[in-house]
This record gives C-alpha cells, structure tokens and sequence, in this order.
C-alpha cells in the first residue's frame, strides 16, 4: 500500500496529541499502534470507517475514534473514512440501506413523503427505522468486511511483488559481478 501517501496526508501524532480539547484523553493517544501504518492498523481502519459510515448515528467520528483506540486501528484514517457519508453522500447511502433492509424483511419500499411534525415522525419510524437499521447493519457489515479483506490482500500482493523485484536485481546484481570478474 502507500505508505508514503498515506503518511503526507494524514496528521501527525504530535499535532493530534497538541489538540487542547483533546487533552481529556490523557496517555491513550499517546499510544504507538493508533499512528502506525501498516497492514492491520490499515485494515482494521477501513473496518471501522467504512462500517460506521454506512450507520445513521450521531457522532460517527467519536464512535470510530473509540473504535480505533479499542481494537488498535489507525486511529486518523478510521476517522477519516466516516466521512465517506458526509451530506452529499447520506441520501443515497441510507436510501440504498433502507431498500436493502426493506428486502429482507420483505415489506414494501414506502414512497418517500416527508413532514416535519412529531405526529409524521411518530407513525414513520418504526416503518422506515427499522428497514433502515436492518440494511444499514447488512451493509455496513458487507462494506467493513470487504474493505478489511481487500486491503489485507492487496498490502501482501504489493510486498510479495517487492521482494520479487528486490529478488530479481540482487539476482542481476550478482550475475554481472560474476560476468566482470
């Protein structure tokens, strides 16, 4: 994966670390393995990011902050990949989790009609909430998943390719050394 990429678009530990209402969290962002990028930190981000993005909660940020510090995840691009639902994006996603969600419970996709009053809310919820919550579980569970895997793999393709490549010029390397003497 690219690290080096990766390393110049995240924040640092000591600029995170120096975030006055962070100061709450004591010694825990001090911890190494919430900064290290490597292969299970990075993977087990995109299972936190990806997974909570597609949840319809409030504060998706802190969820995945807490999420990181407790399984060892890179704690910046865990909070990151929340955004992947941001206000353009929230729409479409929980639409999507809400007709997924309305298929396997096998109701029917109510048309969309919107009033704001405690009464529309009242009567709406339980037939939209749960459809909603069911896909959005489904989904988020599909999306985390397949990002952990994809990157788990990906991260062990690029390194076997590098050492076959580091292989085949100490190789080379060698062959000319034996030619010249």
């Amino acid at each position: 994966m690219p690290k080096k990429f990766m390393k110049r678009y995240l924040p640092s530990p000591e600029k995170v670390q120096s975030i006055e209402s962070l100061r709450f969290l004591g010694d825990i962002l001090h911890e190494p393995n919430l900064w290290h990028i490597n292969r299970h930190s990075v993977s087990r981000a995109f299972l936190i990011g990806l997974f909570l993005s597609f949840i319809p909660m409030p504060f998706q940020m802190a969820a995945a902050a807490g999420m990181a510090i407790w399984i060892n995840a890179n704690l910046p691009l865990s909070v990151a990949l929340v955004w992947i639902s941001n206000p353009l994006t929230m729409p479409p996603i929980f639409y999507f989790n809400y007709k997924v969600g309305a298929w396997i419970l096998d109701r029917p996709v109510l048309a969309f009609e919107f009033q704001l009053s405690w009464s529309w809310l009242s009567s709406r919820l339980m037939e939209i909430g749960v459809p909603l919550y069911v896909g959005s579980i489904v989904v988020a569970t599909a999306a985390g998943c397949s990002a952990y895997l994809i990157i788990q793999y990906l991260w062990r393709r690029k390194i076997r390719t590098d050492w076959q490549v580091r292989r085949f010029s100490r190789r080379a390397c060698k062959k000319t050394r034996n030619q010249a003497s």
